[in-house]
C-alpha cells in the first residue's frame, strides 16, 4: 500500500485515504498537532483546544455528498445513532416507500458504493437542527458546549446545525472520548469513499477561522493532494427550498433536498454552499497563493 505526506497516511488503489485503524490514529494525531499549523487552531474559548481538534474539522465532519448508484440517488453523510450515542458514515437511499439507511461497513452499504460515483458535495449546515435530535448532554459536556444548545428550528437564524454540533463533538478527540472518536472514524470512512476532492471544497468554504492554513497542513500531512485542493470549480448556491430540508438534518430530508440542486446533467461534480456564506469561498487563485505562502 502506498504512503503519502509527512504523516505517512496509507493510500488505497484509488488514491484515497485507506479506512484503517492506523489512519484513524494518524488523523487523531494530526488534528491535535499544533506545530504543523503554527498553533493557529481557529476561534474558540478557553479550553476548547486542550483536547479538541482544529476548527476546520467541525466543517469537514458536517459535509455530505449526493451519489449516483445502481439503485438510484443516495445521500452520504455522518449520522447519529441515538441508542449508543455514536456517529457513523451512512448511505441513505429511497427504497419503495421508505428510505434505507445503510452503514458503509455493512455488506449492503459496501455493495451500494461499489459502482457509485459522486454527483455533488454539499456544505454542512450552520443553522437549523443537529443530527442528535433529543440529546441531553450535561451542561459541562464538550467544554461547556452541550449539543442541544445548537438544535434549532429551521427558521431560527441563530447558531446551530450540524457544523455547530460537530464543533461540540470534536472538543475531545482523545481515544477515551467515545463520541469524538466515532466522529473522527466516520469522517475517515467518508474520505476513504469520496477522496480528497470532497475534503477540498469543504475546507475552502471559509477564508476565515484559519482554514487556509489548516488546508495547507492537510496537504502537507497527506490527507489530500495539492491537485485535489486546487480543483478548479466554484460553489453553487443552495436554493431556499433545499435549504429548509437540509436544515432538518435528517438523511431522508437531505436526500429530498438534493432533488432541488442544479446538477446541470453534464456529469461534472458540483459543490453547493448556503447563500449566507458563499462569498467566503476560497477561489482557486487564492488557494494557490495560500499554498505558496505556506511553503515559504
Amino acid at each position: 500500500m502506498a504512503r503519502r505526506g509527512t504523516y505517512d497516511f496509507d493510500i488505497d488503489s484509488n488514491g484515497n485515504l485507506a479506512d484503517s485503524v492506523a489512519n484513524l490514529e494518524r488523523l487523531r494525531a494530526l488534528f491535535r498537532d499544533g506545530r504543523i499549523i503554527a498553533d493557529h487552531w481557529g476561534p474558540g474559548d478557553a479550553g476548547d483546544f486542550d483536547h479538541g481538534a482544529w476548527h476546520i474539522l467541525c466543517h469537514l465532519a458536517a459535509g455530505g455528498a449526493l451519489l449516483e448508484t445502481a439503485r438510484g440517488p443516495a445521500w452520504l453523510g455522518i449520522s447519529w445513532d441515538g441508542m449508543r450515542d455514536l456517529y457513523m458514515a451512512v448511505a441513505s437511499i429511497q427504497s419503495d416507500d421508505r428510505v434505507e439507511n445503510l452503514t458503509l461497513e455493512s455488506d449492503e452499504g459496501g455493495a451500494l458504493l461499489a459502482s457509485a460515483r459522486p454527483l455533488a458535495f454539499v456544505e454542512g449546515t450552520s443553522q437549523g437542527h443537529v443530527t442528535a435530535r433529543g440529546v441531553q448532554d450535561p451542561p459541562d459536556a464538550f467544554n461547556g458546549c452541550p449539543r442541544q444548545e445548537f438544535d434549532r428550528d429551521v427558521t431560527d437564524p441563530g447558531e446551530g446545525g450540524v457544523v455547530w454540533e460537530h464543533w461540540c463533538t470534536t472538543r475531545d478527540i482523545r481515544p477515551q472520548s467515545v463520541v469524538g472518536t466515532s466522529v473522527l472514524s466516520a469522517f475517515l470512512t467518508l474520505v476513504s469513499v469520496l477522496g480528497g476532492c470532497f475534503v477540498a471544497p469543504v475546507a475552502r468554504g471559509r477564508r476565515d477561522h484559519q482554514h487556509p492554513r489548516q488546508l495547507a497542513a492537510l496537504i502537507r500531512a497527506g490527507v489530500l493532494t495539492r491537485e485535489e485542493a486546487l480543483w478548479d470549480t466554484s460553489p453553487l448556491a443552495i436554493p431556499p427550498r433545499a435549504q429548509r430540508l437540509f436544515y432538518e438534518a435528517r438523511p431522508i430530508c437531505s436526500l429530498e433536498a438534493c432533488r432541488w440542486l442544479d446538477l446541470h446533467g453534464d456529469g461534472e461534480v458540483r459543490y453547493f454552499m448556503f447563500a449566507r456564506r458563499i462569498r467566503s469561498w476560497s477561489p482557486t487563485e487564492a488557494v494557490a497563493r495560500d499554498l505558496r505562502a505556506a511553503s515559504e
